[in-house]
């Protein structure tokens, strides 16, 4: 959810209009656009289920809080935002990063519009899980969709790049930081938060897997002798483009 809308595990530079071709090309895109779709959808379930957010959640709801703006219109701008910090560390957007930025807050107000507060347990448990659980879905499908990762996504692996650090060290360091920022501002933070960070990662792995389109993505095959597995050509054919260092990996990773 690398750097490349025709991505594949070496890694290699994205235009927003490249990957735009292929035996599955409409496949893609509707993955794609499904994906971010669901993704605002889950994400304001997880709103209306008031039991707590996903890190960014909590800053886009807090930032809302205090401007008086909608979520999505907040989620938005803040991607925008992002976006634009892409510029200095050198990260190229593609097709996906942009439909990011937009289709998201636009689900997520829509479905905001739609689906009442719910009061108690006995709503908001099963709206928080299903929340949770299309929230995977959603993120397996929109990155194996493979146009690209979206602004927040770009950013870790960015830093990542030009830092050096891991790539958990860099995504907790960013989710801490906007966590934060999110629940001093009034955004929430509960055990809907926590839920979230401890099985976003499994889910999505077994989504992206799930979703993964066969389009010559193929793993790199390790030199003879190196005594490393090799994929046959059927399980290379479906493996998803998740590599070291890549926004599917930032996202994957608990």
């Amino acid at each position: 959810m690398s750097q490349s809308t025709t991505t594949t595990l070496g890694g290699s530079p994205l235009s927003i209009a490249s990957g735009l071709h292929g035996r599955h090309l409409t496949r893609r895109l509707v993955q794609l656009y499904v994906g971010l779709t669901l993704y605002g959808v889950s994400s304001a379930l997880l709103v209306r289920s008031g039991l707590g957010l996903e890190p960014w959640g909590v800053l886009h709801q807090g930032l809302a809080e205090k401007t008086g703006l909608t979520i999505g219109v907040v989620s938005i701008i803040v991607g925008a935002a992002v976006l634009l910090l892409w510029i200095p560390i050198r990260q190229k957007p593609g097709l996906g990063t942009v439909s990011n930025v937009f289709a998201i807050g636009i689900a997520m107000d829509g479905t905001l519009a739609l689906v009442p507060d719910v009061h108690g347990p006995a709503g908001q448990v099963p709206l928080l899980a299903l929340g949770i659980v299309l929230n995977g879905v959603a993120t397996g499908l929109y990155i194996a969709a493979r146009f690209g990762p979206g602004p927040r996504d770009g950013l870790m692996t960015g830093l990542h790049r030009l830092t050096g650090r891991s790539i958990r060290l860099v995504r907790t360091a960013i989710e801490v930081a906007v966590v934060a920022t999110g629940f001093a501002l009034g955004g929430s933070v509960g055990v809907g938060t926590v839920l979230y960070a401890l099985a976003i990662g499994p889910l999505a792995q077994y989504f992206l897997r799930w979703f993964a389109v066969p389009e010559g993505v193929t793993q790199a095959a390790p030199e003879p002798g190196s005594g490393g597995p090799e994929a046959s050509p059927e399980e290379a054919s479906v493996l998803p483009a998740v590599a070291p260092g890549t926004p599917g990996q930032a996202i994957l990773r608990p």
